[in-house]
């Protein structure tokens, strides 16, 4: 299913939502700007190599001096991305749910919800990547929260979804975000399970968009605006 469009309209102007959105496809213009070794050489130094993480958290002395460039990945490899289809994956899903977490956080609580999240993510995959000396990158566990974090506060908001059918027939629906998100969650905690029992040498950080994804549900409590001060704009029902 490919959400493409959600019935639940935001009562403010997605100001951090839309400059997350450009601040990666600047990044991603960027990367398509360097040839093979140069982009290899900004892959490797901006982004997250669990293994180095590991090694710091043993304490090694190695790691120790190198301690800000390896921890620093975890920021900034958020902001590449593999491919136009990985981009426009992950924006497509920021762009679309984004808006209402943003309302329903304020705009700089939202920013700081966005960046724990991903943070967050980055942590699970080296929790379960510890020896991965693979460069990880992509928005796809701060994005993963957003997604969590939609889900709580609007369960019932409708999602409307491209169904592929066979011989090209694609179906159109509206479904409830407890669905679509839901079943998104559910595929996620499949392969990531199906993932820990094979060796990663790429691929998809499966386990980063389960962490970021349940953290985005629990920061919501934290981070959302007292009930006074929200805005109500009704989802259909």
């Amino acid at each position: 299913m490919i959400p493409f469009r959600d019935r639940n309209p935001s009562g403010a102007f997605p100001y951090v939502t839309i400059a997350l959105i450009v601040i990666n496809v600047i990044v991603f213009t960027r990367e398509l700007g360097q040839d093979g070794r140069q982009l290899q050489a900004f892959v490797d130094t901006h982004g997250l190599r669990p293994a180095q993480v590991s090694d710091l958290a043993r304490g090694s002395p190695r790691a120790a001096d190198r301690a800000v460039t390896i921890l620093l990945p975890l920021l900034t490899a958020m902001f590449l991305h593999a491919g136009w289809l990985h981009l426009i994956g992950n924006m497509w899903y920021l762009w679309i749910f984004g808006d209402n977490v943003e309302d329903r956080l304020g705009h700089f609580r939202y920013l700081v919800f966005y960046v724990l999240c991903g943070l967050g993510a980055a942590v699970v995959h080296v929790a379960f990547n510890p020896e991965s000396q693979v460069p990880t990158v992509g928005a796809s566990g701060a994005i993963a929260g957003v997604l969590g974090a939609y889900l709580v506060a609007f369960p019932r908001a409708e999602v409307e979804t491209l169904v592929p059918l066979p011989f090209f027939l694609p179906l159109v629906i509206s479904l409830p975000a407890v669905v679509v998100l839901g079943l998104w969650f559910v595929l996620q905690l499949f392969s990531g399970m199906a993932a820990t029992t094979m060796v990663q040498t790429g691929g998809v950080a499966w386990w980063a968009h389960i962490g970021g994804f349940a953290l985005g549900a629990l920061l919501l409590f934290v981070f959302q605006k007292p009930p006074e001060r929200r805005r109500v704009y009704g989802y259909r029902r």
